[in-house]
C-alpha cells in the first residue's frame, strides 16, 4: 500500500486517500526524498535503497497517456520496455517509438529531489477534505508535495463515480420520504387536535316542535294549580 501510494504521489504531485493512509504515507515518502537526494549526491546504497523499498514502476508521460490506451497490448509492451527487456527510464523517444515509460525511481531522483535540494526536511503535507468516503464514512485527505503549491481551497475535486451518484440519490430519497412522513404526522396530529377542540353539539329540545297552543295546553297540564 506505502508503495503504490508512493509511486502515485511521485506521479501525479499528490494523491487522495483516507485520512489513516495520508499520515502513514507522509513519512516513508519523505525518508525516499531523502534517500534520493543521497542518491544525486553519489551514494549507490541510497540508490539501492531506494529500489528495495519503492520497487519501480513504468510511468506514462500526461500527453501521451490517451495515445497509449488507443495502443495494441504488444505495442505497450515495446513502449515499456527495451528488447533486451529492461524497462525505460528517462520517458524520451527510443527508435521508432513516440515515447517511453519513464521509471519511477528516475522521476523521483531526477526530478522530485532536484526540486528539494535546497530543503532539509518537510517535502509534503497533508490537506484534510470535508467529505468522507462511500461505505465506510472514512475522513478523506490530500498528501501534496510542497512544491506543488496549492491552497485547500484550490484544490481540484475529483469527479462524482458512479458509487457516490447512487449514494447521493439514496440519501436524497430517503431525506424526501422522511419530510412527507413528518408533513403527514403533523397534520394528522393537527386535524386530531382541531377534533379535540371543538365544541360538542347541544342536546336537541323535545319539544322544539310543539306549537304554541300544545306547549301551553302541556303546561297547564303539569302545573295542578292552573
Amino acid at each position: 500500500m506505502q508503495r503504490n501510494l508512493a509511486q502515485s504521489l511521485f506521479e501525479h504531485g499528490q494523491v487522495r486517500t483516507t485520512l489513516p493512509k495520508a499520515k502513514d504515507l507522509r513519512p516513508f515518502a519523505e525518508r525516499l526524498i531523502t534517500l534520493a537526494k543521497k542518491s544525486r549526491a553519489g551514494s549507490i546504497t541510497a540508490r539501492r535503497r531506494i529500489h528495495k523499498l519503492l520497487g519501480d514502476r513504468s510511468l506514462i508521460p500526461a500527453q501521451h497517456r490517451e495515445a497509449y490506451e488507443l495502443m495494441p497490448p504488444a505495442k505497450r509492451r515495446r513502449t515499456l520496455r527495451s528488447p533486451s527487456g529492461r524497462r525505460y527510464r528517462t520517458g524520451e523517444p527510443k527508435g521508432r517509438l513516440a515515447f517511453t515509460g519513464q521509471s519511477v525511481t528516475h522521476r523521483l531522483i531526477d526530478t522530485v529531489a532536484q526540486r528539494f535540494a535546497d530543503r532539509d526536511g518537510g517535502y509534503t503535507r497533508i490537506i484534510r477534505l470535508p467529505d468522507r468516503r462511500v461505505g465506510d464514512h472514512s475522513p478523506l485527505a490530500i498528501v501534496q508535495l510542497v512544491g506543488d503549491e496549492q491552497g485547500p481551497g484550490v484544490v481540484t475535486k475529483p469527479a462524482k463515480t458512479a458509487r457516490r451518484k447512487r449514494a447521493d440519490a439514496r440519501y436524497a430519497a430517503a431525506i424526501k420520504a422522511g419530510k412527507a412522513a413528518a408533513r403527514k404526522r403533523k397534520k394528522g396530529a393537527a386535524g386530531g387536535s382541531a377534533e379535540a377542540s371543538a365544541p360538542e353539539p347541544a342536546p336537541p329540545a323535545d319539544r322544539a316542535d310543539e306549537s304554541p297552543a300544545e306547549s301551553e295546553a302541556g303546561g297547564s297540564q303539569d302545573n295542578p294549580e292552573s
